[in-house]
């Protein structure tokens, strides 16, 4: 399915999954070579930017929050000219609808709109998707901020599950966004013999855009870590205090459980066995000895 938005001198041409037919038909409108037009149909494993006489090829891979049966991560297909710029998709990316709303006003290149290229326009639309992934980081945080609240009330064991899929997010995150500090890079260079040198000064606003979710993810990643940490010493001392309380039990049931096994000896002249109350006097010797070491344990605070 192919969108076509135009703003003036600058035409942005939309489309998702393309058909051979619909690349063909863009293929011969812009000039676009057969082998540009050839990774327009399928998707690419890695991102690249490639420069042919007066287009610029960039496949960039985004990230997205993570879904039961979503991929966590979206590729988009850029091709850059000097009067369009043709973005290529395989699903539905929201950043993209919202900013086809905002390109529909003219609020979107923050230049003057008459002198604008597909470059500015390039740069517009992906500092439009670095934003999206910002407000999905605070998504993550507030998520954090959640698993925090659980971890201090009692919940450890159950929120190893609940870290590990958040360290999964974040891994996610940072993967797919690796490769764009270059892929950045070559597409300032590219630009700038493309459009000259005013495309340097966007192309380091797109920078700024991306090493400020760089960092964020960094943060999230480093309260991740220290949360786990958290976690895993409270569900540590749980354990041992767990495991203490068993010790004490049976350090307690093993001196009782002689007794016992000791009274119970099928011998003639096992003491006690046959006077008055014997019963009751081997319970109430058990009694005090378990008694002496409860209190003795709460003398040495082990209790």
């Amino acid at each position: 399915m192919i969108t076509r938005h135009t703003q003036r001198n600058v035409t942005w041409i939309d489309c998702i999954s393309p058909t051979p037919t619909e690349v063909r038909q863009l293929m011969y409108e812009f000039g676009i070579e057969p082998a540009f037009a050839e990774e327009l149909l399928l998707p690419s494993f890695k991102s690249r930017v490639e420069r042919r006489s007066d287009l610029l090829l960039a496949i960039l891979h985004f990230p997205v929050l993570r879904t039961s049966r979503q991929h966590p991560e979206q590729e988009i297909d850029f091709v850059i000219g000097k009067n369009f710029l043709i973005t290529i998709r395989y699903e539905q990316i929201d950043p993209l609808h919202s900013f086809a709303k905002a390109f529909a006003v003219e609020a979107v290149l923050g230049t003057d709109a008459t002198t604008a290229h597909g470059g500015h326009l390039f740069v517009a639309m992906v500092r439009n998707i670095y934003q999206a992934l910002g407000d999905e980081c605070d998504t993550i945080r507030r998520r954090l901020r959640d698993i925090e609240e659980h971890v201090f009330s009692g919940e450890e064991r159950t929120m190893v599950a609940h870290l590990s899929q958040t360290g999964r997010v974040i891994h996610d995150f940072r993967q797919s966004l690796v490769p764009h500090d270059e892929m950045l890079a070559s597409i300032e260079a590219a630009g700038i013999r493309l459009f000259g040198q005013e495309f340097g000064y966007h192309m380091k606003i797109l920078v700024g855009a991306y090493q400020r979710v760089e960092r964020t993810l960094e943060n999230l990643y480093d309260s991740l870590a220290e949360l786990r940490e958290t976690n895993n010493s409270l569900l540590s001392t749980k354990q041992n205090e767990t495991m203490k309380n068993l010790t004490i039990m049976a350090f307690v049931t093993f001196p009782l459980t002689l007794i016992s096994s000791i009274f119970g000896m099928n011998t003639h002249y096992t003491p006690l066995i046959g006077a008055p109350y014997d019963f009751w006097i081997i319970i109430g010797g058990m009694i005090v000895i378990a008694g002496s070491l409860f209190l003795f344990f709460k003398h040495k605070h082990w209790l």
